[in-house]
C-alpha cells in the first residue's frame, strides 16, 4: 500500500487525519472524504473558445481589408484613371517571348505514345 488512495480504500487512517479525530471517537466508524479530482474539462474548452474566436477575428479583419483596399481602387480608377491589374499567370501560362530575329522559338515535337488496344485488359 504506498498511495493515499489503497490506504483509504484498506481503512487504514494516516496519522495526521488521526490526530484531528477527538478522542472518544470509534475510528471504525469514521468516514473520510476525499476532495474530487480536477476537472480539465472547463480549461480544454475554454482555450478551443479562445482559439476559435481568433480565427473568426482574423477573418473579418481580412475581408473588411479586402474590402477597404477593393474600394480604394475603385475610388482611384474613377477619379485618377488609375487602374489594377492582377497578372495571374505562372511559368507554365506564360506566353513566349519573341526572339531576337522577331519570331516565335520553336517547340520541340511531341512524342506519340503507343496505344494499347483495350482487348489486352483482364477479363
Amino acid at each position: 500500500m504506498q498511495l493515499p488512495d489503497e490506504q483509504f480504500r484498506a481503512g487504514h487512517i494516516p496519522t495526521e487525519l488521526y490526530r484531528q479525530i477527538p478522542p472518544g471517537t470509534d475510528v471504525r466508524k469514521v468516514v473520510i472524504v476525499q476532495e474530487a479530482p480536477r476537472s480539465y474539462k472547463g480549461p480544454i474548452l475554454l482555450t478551443f473558445a479562445i482559439a476559435a474566436a481568433s480565427v473568426v477575428v482574423l477573418l473579418v479583419i481580412a475581408f473588411v481589408i479586402q474590402i477597404i483596399a477593393a474600394s480604394v481602387i475603385a475610388v482611384l480608377s474613377a477619379s485618377c484613371g488609375i487602374g489594377y491589374t492582377l497578372n495571374r499567370t505562372g511559368k507554365k501560362g506564360a506566353l513566349p517571348r519573341p526572339t531576337a530575329k522577331g519570331r516565335l522559338p520553336r517547340r520541340r515535337p511531341t512524342r506519340s505514345r503507343p496505344v494499347r488496344s483495350k482487348s489486352r485488359g483482364f477479363k
